[in-house]
């Protein structure tokens, strides 16, 4: 498998743990290093490949069609190119392989600007066509919804199979409901699993996750 700008090995670790043999990409040596830490100490350094680089660089760093899940877990956000990085990562994907894609959620950032009274900025990230706050300022390049995301994947030659909701009212629920009640944590797990897949819940979720097949 191939996790794009995977970092710290947060999938990485766990995956490999499983036995996968991943490979992770990421411009951050820092990050790299974290991920070689975790990976010895979680005794599967020999299942997990570090390479430094970003998704413009994909296809010099990742064998075309070489991986059966490929993971962009907080990428398309972020990338100059969204198109492109797209159909790099198609490349990346074997013939009926998995894309695993999770990405900022526009009309979340906007409920989350409206209720902390930036109504300004709500009402700028819903008008943007990327979803964007002040460039100077904002840490994204844009924010998707449902809609858009799928349009995107699809476009870039990706068949997608499910969009769902991750955080989508764990976020809006103060701690406090949570703490000490483990009945009210059960709830709210129960909740969460629901809510993610039925619109238009799924589409207030603080980020969303798509599943998309080569």
């Amino acid at each position: 498998m191939l996790d794009v700008g995977g970092g710290s090995g947060v999938w990485a670790v766990p995956l490999a743990s499983e036995g996968c043999a991943v490979t992770v990409v990421d411009p951050s040596p820092n990050a790299l290093a974290t991920l070689q830490r975790r990976a010895v100490d979680a005794g599967v350094a020999d299942r997990i490949t570090p390479l430094q680089g970003d998704t413009d660089a994909l296809a010099a760093l990742a064998p075309e069609g070489g991986a059966d899940l490929v993971l962009a877990h907080g990428v398309l956000e972020v990338v100059d190119d969204v198109e492109a990085a797209v159909a790099a990562l198609a490349a990346a994907t074997a013939p009926g392989g998995v894309l695993s894609v999770l990405v900022a959620n526009r009309y979340a950032a906007v409920i989350g600007r409206a209720l902390a009274g930036r109504v300004s900025d709500a009402l700028q990230l819903i008008q943007d066509a990327d979803g964007r706050l002040d460039p100077a300022s904002d840490t994204l390049q844009r924010r998707f919804d449902a809609e858009g995301l799928e349009r995107v994947l699809t476009a870039g030659g990706f068949t997608v199979e499910r969009i769902q909701g991750q955080a989508v009212l764990s976020d809006l629920v103060p701690g406090s409901v949570l703490d000490n009640n483990p009945r009210a944590a059960d709830a709210m797990a129960e909740l969460e699993r629901v809510a993610a897949v039925r619109p238009p819940l799924r589409d207030i979720a603080t980020r969303l996750h798509a599943v998309a097949r080569a």
